[in-house]
């Protein structure tokens, strides 16, 4: 009896540790984690936190890594198998509008490879410390009012693939040390108040969509890596010519309108065979290059050219390109006729289906096919000096009057 006393306590005492150990290898967020959660908290103004809120979920009673349910929402951990300490690996906050700042405690979280802040109310500057999160892969801000200029330390993080900040109040130029980042895919830094001249970015050799527009970015277009699908530099003050933009083979979507770029719109460009939505408006283009395709051409579906100083007759070619369903020349000099061909082109199989032409210098009848009620096609041929009956939807809004166009705009 007492033998059987012994190993029962025995037996006891041996659960109890071990159910101590396997605890222990499941539980204890590492310290200086939840102190740097904590310090997260602390930065954001009370009131900003609705019941419901994720970061209002941050319990400190409870161990973060080991919290389930409605507890610390937002935060993912590792657990590892070893004894060691749980790390937090993700924070992906919800965007209600929290107000306040991030902490330089941030870069404590060593091994965080998510974190996302978007849509909320974060101010003042994006901490230098951010540096140290070596383990990053995306990192998005967009939407907030961070402030000042990207952390020169960026070049550091160099596991990110996708970088996302637009919708600040950011600053000052593109650090030239950005291409360390070679396994960026994504890169947004739209819609803030940057400035200078965009830096040679071919070493990020595996970007696929590039953002810099609504900016304050100006000079030549810079050197772009040849990985790139989607481009979108508007608003900004580009100049010189589109030049660099001719070997981008793998581009999808291509958007520079609303700068100051001149010259040729070139067939280089119009040429790219994966192009579907060009976007060169705005401009100061004064020639539209376009050559013939027999065959079945550039993918190009949307052709925006308005608002340039476009010269000469419109060109035929662009009957040629067999995607092609919406084109806006509008606001620019073209004069002449409206090539008869145009009109052949609303009678096939791939007709166009917008057509805005508005505010040139054309003359002469419309193509039969334009008067055609059953033609079905969108657009504008207002303001130009053209014979266009006032029965035709297209020719809504007027003509110019004769004065200007006496004379004027001759090719």
């Amino acid at each position: 009896m007492p033998t059987t006393k012994f190993f029962f306590l025995l037996y006891s005492i041996l659960t109890i540790i071990l159910c101590l150990m396997l605890s222990q290898i499941h539980s204890s967020t590492l310290e200086n984690d939840t102190l740097s959660l904590l310090e997260i908290k602390r930065a954001i103004d009370p009131n900003s936190l609705s019941p419901s809120s994720y970061i209002n979920s941050w319990d400190f009673t409870m161990d973060p890594c080991e919290s389930t349910g409605s507890q610390f929402l937002g935060i993912l951990c590792n657990l590892p198998l070893d004894g060691s300490p749980s790390r937090v690996t993700a924070i992906d906050l919800d965007g209600i509008g929290y107000e306040g700042f991030l902490t330089p405690a941030i870069g404590n979280l060593t091994e965080l490879t998510v974190l996302n802040l978007n849509n909320n109310k974060f101010r003042g500057p994006i901490p230098e410390t951010i540096a140290k999160l070596r383990k990053l892969t995306r990192l998005t801000m967009s939407q907030n009012f961070f402030t000042g200029a990207i952390p020169n330390g960026i070049s550091e993080l160099k596991k990110l693939e996708y970088l996302d900040v637009s919708g600040n109040r950011l600053s000052g130029p593109i650090p030239t040390n950005i291409t360390g980042l070679r396994s960026l895919t994504f890169l947004s830094l739209s819609n803030n108040a940057f400035a200078g001249r965009i830096p040679n970015l071919t070493g990020l050799w595996q970007l696929n969509t590039l953002d810099l527009s609504f900016n304050q970015f100006y000079g030549d277009l810079p050197n772009l890596p040849v990985s790139l699908r989607s481009m979108y530099f508007s608003h900004n003050i580009l100049s010189g010519h589109l030049t660099p933009l001719k070997g981008l083979i793998h581009l999808k979507w291509l958007d520079v309108s609303d700068n100051r770029l001149s010259g040729d719109i070139s067939r280089d460009v119009l040429s790219l065979r994966a192009v579907v939505h060009l976007n060169v408006s705005f401009n100061r283009f004064t020639t539209l290059e376009v050559i013939n395709y027999a065959g079945q051409g550039p993918r190009l579906q949307v052709l925006e050219a308005q608002g340039n100083h476009l010269r000469g007759h419109l060109p035929v070619n662009l009957v040629s390109f067999v995607n092609l369903t919406a084109i806006n020349l509008a606001n620019n000099q073209f004069a002449g006729p409206i090539p008869k061909e145009y009109g052949t082109r609303l009678q096939t199989p791939t007709p166009w289906r917008r057509l805005y032409l508005d505010h040139n210098f054309l003359t002469g009848n419309l193509p039969p096919e334009f008067t055609n009620h059953t033609t079905n096609i969108r657009g504008s041929l207002a303001s130009n000096c053209l014979k266009c009956p006032t029965n035709v939807l297209l020719c809504h809004g007027g003509q110019r009057p004769a004065t200007e166009c006496v004379g004027q705009h001759n090719v």
